[in-house]
């Protein structure tokens, strides 16, 4: 089952700009290794589900954070459809993405297998990203 809200206060949204870098939920926060986005965009929640299960599966016992959730509603019009008719209907659900923003987080497992983990998760979202450490006494 896909990642989406249980209810929303409207059913579609604009599409918006990004501007700026994360100023929250930047920093390695629960695990000891995370994975940080480099650019901006939107994370369908079937890409956020496809990393999460790869994380999981290369890394066995660890324990995996998810730190990002689509609240987001991407809405799309049919294809061959001319203009008017008003706004289309929800595709899929998004998390909108900041460069800085930490994707996921993994704790409970030695510096190499986090790596390994976090590049077949790498490989599922259509962001580029990078491997961060824990800095310790940064809370």
């Amino acid at each position: 089952m896909a990642l989406m809200p249980k209810r929303v206060k409207f059913r579609k949204s604009q599409r918006g700009k990004i501007r700026g870098v994360a100023s929250r939920g930047n920093r390695v926060s629960f695990g000891d290794f995370g994975l940080q986005s480099l650019e901006m965009g939107w994370l369908s929640g079937r890409e956020i589900e496809a990393g999460r299960i790869a994380a999981a599966r290369a890394a066995g016992e660890a324990k995996v954070w998810i730190r990002v959730f689509p609240h987001k509603p991407i809405s799309k019009k049919p294809l061959e459809t001319r203009m008017g008719h008003g706004k289309g209907e929800p595709e899929f659900w998004a998390a909108v993405i900041k460069p800085g923003t930490m994707l996921y987080e993994i704790g409970g497992v030695p510096e190499d297998v986090a790596r390994t983990a976090f590049n077949r998760v790498a490989h599922k979202l259509s962001l580029k990203t990078r491997f961060v450490k824990r800095v310790l006494g940064a809370h």
